[in-house]
């Protein structure tokens, strides 16, 4: 069996013109279209010409693609600390035969990668990680809960080795550097009288120190013979001379050099690995903050529902409700699942999955989501998705994948991140060759060499882009924006044309009566209530918006017709009632014609009504503007970013609804299939287009805009196609998420600015560069504290993303 991906297709028609086509290649065998996957699949009978194939099916307007084989893995990594392992991570995975693309995150420690199942195992992927220098283990979405706990762990282990290290890195600091601001210390460790002692105490102060760092040496230091330099290999190295350093100096004393006491560098090593400590610990409590969006979204739905089992409710997990089942939801319960009000009223909060903070009545019939909370009365509801396949579950989902991938902005910090290290241990070799040969001596020259090894850390530029990225789309979804990748959320800031589909999107997609005016002396109520009888017999959705705009008693109807794109008629009180379009009514005087083109002019349906051939009443009928539709494309103007109206209506309708809501153009009378079409115009005029829209029949366009933005409300093939879902039927989120977008990237700069400020400065004088001239040296105490700053002051900067204004 061969299948193959259809682009293009928007309904039935398609099928059948995309089949016919397919039928016609030699070799192809009972040619089957699916419209919701977008799928063609056929049985081969014999030599089969794919070119043949597809040039057929593009020749009745569509498009073909070989659907891929390639399955995508996420991998959760254990033992990364720095910009330097993800490109480690990377590279050991990217050079595997099968793997197509690898993304690595540090901030939430995965590697997502793209392969070819028939060339490559995930154990073998897991494999090459292993031997990188990391551990790797499959993750899932039923992970989330181990890989929390998992991390709360990691917190509260640099934690304890920070309590650990700061207990004997005090008195440790206070014995090395008292006595040289005047402190006396006790004649039994004075560096004068018993200098051993002063050695000894310090390297069994440094020893506990050592032992609670010691993933620096177990893990660094394999990964400089490996290949693979990072953070932990810098301070293992930095932090291991100076101890190794200070035990030399410790046995030239016992031998008699009492000359070493004046530069042991044990205060070096146990405060650098204490100060590091404690910055890893704020960095993993405040990278912990920027997954808070997901707890929330994973907390709504409850681990229990009641269940209807034999006439009665039972309470079960919430993992073995099934669709079909019946569920009792009490005054203050989370419902459990997707389903629909079979008994009962209620009103439901939907505020954490929507942003949307009135309550919604609900009542039969009526749809109920997974995770939203009943204020109050008490309903059934038989579900219709569980599991993975709720409006929860997918938005969880998304949410991850976001945070997961990596926006394009990344790749700067990646590919200087697989040379940093490197670069640094080349630097601190020369840093201390160069002042031995000036005759600064070992002692000098070892300082300054830690000092560089110690603030290089590439720790800030592997935090700069993830974080920002974790914490921008927790808050979108949040605000009900989603972002499903970090792609999206980089080329949203910068949007400068946006593209808003009519119905459904700038209009509330339903007709509704507007105007209603009485000729030829019938009363207004008389009239309402002769139309709303007629229309209550039409399934028509112009006769079904009237009805639905009258309230009153119906009158009896007898002999009622319908004229295909005409109107209707029917027998009411003994009269011959008449409801349709101008030309079904016949004659009907100027002043129905003006009431008709006026209405017209507007963009509204015109509606006439007749009674025994006279005319009754002119009705307005239109496709009610959004409230937030104005708000939204004036803050759109003003910000200079363009906005075009596309609907398949007529052009004067179109005019008259795009002069209401205030867009600069109107794109009118566009068939569904070139809606695409359209957006790739405006991109060759070198816009960034956004594309609004919430219907089968956009989604061709929004896949084809630079940023596709789905209304929540709409299809599910609609949300699939885009980049970015709004939850909320509110178009001030395509501004908000606009906004969001640039808040994020301006972030983002910030980040990698400092993270290569930080080094471009801070290497350079922990190497002394400036020490002969103007004096200036940098203690390695000073620059692992330095270093540990400049990560937690990253990740700081990017969670202020959760209190910007919008």
């Amino acid at each position: 069996m061969k299948e193959y991906v259809v682009k293009g297709m928007t309904c039935a028609a398609c099928v059948r013109a995309v089949e016919k086509a397919a039928s016609k290649v030699e070799g192809v065998s009972s040619p089957v279209v699916n419209l919701s996957t977008e799928k063609l699949t056929f049985e081969l009978s014999g030599d089969f010409d794919e070119e043949k194939l597809f040039n057929l099916v593009k020749k009745a307007g569509y498009e073909l693609e070989e659907v891929s084989k390639e399955r995508i893995v996420t991998l959760e990594i254990d033992g990364m600390t720095c910009a330097a392992c993800v490109s480690a991570v990377k590279k050991a995975v990217a050079k595997l035969e099968g793997v197509s693309e690898v993304s690595v995150n540090l901030a939430t420690e995965r590697a997502t990668v793209k392969y070819d199942p028939d060339k490559l195992r995930i154990s073998s992927i897991k494999e090459a990680i292993e031997k990188a220098g990391y551990r790797a283990s499959a993750f899932t979405n039923s992970d989330s809960e181990q890989s929390r706990l998992k991390k709360e762990a990691a917190i509260k282990s640099y934690k304890q080795k920070f309590l650990v290290s700061i207990v004997f890195a005090i008195p440790l600091l206070i014995i090395a550097m008292g006595h040289m601001t005047g402190l006396k210390l006790p004649s039994f460790i004075d560096p004068h009288m018993n200098p051993l002692n002063f050695a000894l105490v310090q390297l069994f102060l440094t020893l506990p120190i050592i032992i609670a760092g010691r993933d620096f040496y177990l893990k660094g230091i394999p990964n400089l013979f490996r290949g693979h330099p990072n953070m932990d290999t810098l301070v293992g190295l930095g932090t291991g001379a100076a101890f190794i350093y200070g035990v030399f100096a410790t046995v030239q004393i016992a031998s008699g050099y009492h000359n070493y006491a004046g530069d042991l560098y044990f205060e070096s090593a146990g405060v650098i690995i204490a100060l590091i400590s404690l910055g890893k610990y704020f960095e993993n409590l405040s990278r912990g903050k920027t997954s808070e969006a997901i707890r929330k979204l994973m907390n709504l739905a409850p681990k229990k529902a009641l269940v209807k089992r034999e006439e009665r409710f039972v309470e079960i997990p919430l993992e073995e409700v099934e669709a079909g089942d019946v569920l009792l939801v009490k005054a203050g319960m989370s419902i459990p699942v997707d389903g629909t009000v079979i008994d009962g009223t209620a009103s439901v909060d939907q505020s954490m999955l929507t942003g949307e903070s009135i309550p919604v009545d609900v009542g039969e019939g009526s749809k109920v989501t997974g995770g939203t909370v009943n204020i109050n009365g008490a309903i059934e509801i038989r579900a219709s998705r569980v599991g993975s396949d709720t409006v929860l579950s997918k938005i969880i989902k998304m949410v991850e994948e976001a945070q997961a991938s990596k926006a394009p902005i990344a790749r700067l910090a990646d590919t200087v991140s697989g040379y940093f290290v490197p670069f640094v241990l080349v630097v601190a070799l020369v840093t201390f060759v160069s002042w031995i040969a000036l005759g600064y001596g070992f002692t000098f020259s070892m300082s300054m060499t830690i000092a560089v090894l110690v603030i290089a850390c590439p720790c800030a530029l592997g935090l700069a882009t993830p974080t920002a990225i974790m914490v921008a789309t927790g808050r979108g979804a949040g605000m009900g924006i989603l972002f499903k990748n970090g792609e999206a959320l980089e080329t949203t800031h910068k949007v400068d044309a946006v593209i808003f589909d009519k119905t459904g999107t700038i209009t509330r997609g339903k007709p509704q009566l507007v105007d209603f005016k009485v000729l030829n002396g019938f009363t207004e109520k008389e009239a309402a209530r002769l139309v709303a009888s007629i229309a209550s017999r039409s399934s028509h959705p112009l006769d079904r918006a009237i009805l639905d705009g009258y309230e009153g008693d119906l009158l009896q109807v007898s002999d009622f017709q319908a004229v295909a794109g005409g109107g209707i008629s029917a027998t009411i009180n003994g009269g011959k009632v008449k409801l349709g379009n101008p030309g079904f009514i016949g004659t009907t005087g100027k002043e129905v014609d003006e009431l008709v083109r006026s209405l017209s002019e507007l963009g509204k349906t015109p509606v006439v009504a007749s009674y025994d051939e006279k005319a009754m009443a002119v009705l307005g009928i239109a496709d009610v503007i959004k409230d937030s539709s104005v708000r939204a494309i004036e803050k759109l103007k003003r910000s200079g970013v363009e906005t075009y109206m596309m609907t398949g209506d007529n052009e004067r309708t179109a005019r008259a609804i795009a002069a209401q809501v205030g867009v600069d153009r109107v794109i009118a009378e566009v068939m569904p299939q070139h809606k695409a079409e359209k957006v790739g115009q405006l991109k060759e005029k070198g816009f960034t287009v956004a594309m609004v829209g919430d219907g089968i029949n956009d989604s061709p366009a929004l896949a084809a805009a630079d940023v596709g933005i789905a209304i929540g409300s709409g299809t599910d093939i609609a949300i699939e196609a885009a980049d970015v879902v709004l939850m909320k039927d509110d178009l001030n989120d395509v501004v908000n998420s606009i906004n969001l977008s640039k808040a994020t990237i301006r972030n983002i700069k910030q980040n990698l600015f400092w993270a290569f400020f930080y080094n471009t400065i801070g290497i350079p004088v922990a190497a002394g560069l400036f020490y002969t001239a103007l004096g200036l040296r940098l203690n390695p105490m000073i620059a692992g504290a330095a270093m540990a700053f400049s990560s937690v002051s990253v990740v700081m900067n990017a969670l202020r993303l959760k209190r910007i204004k919008i």
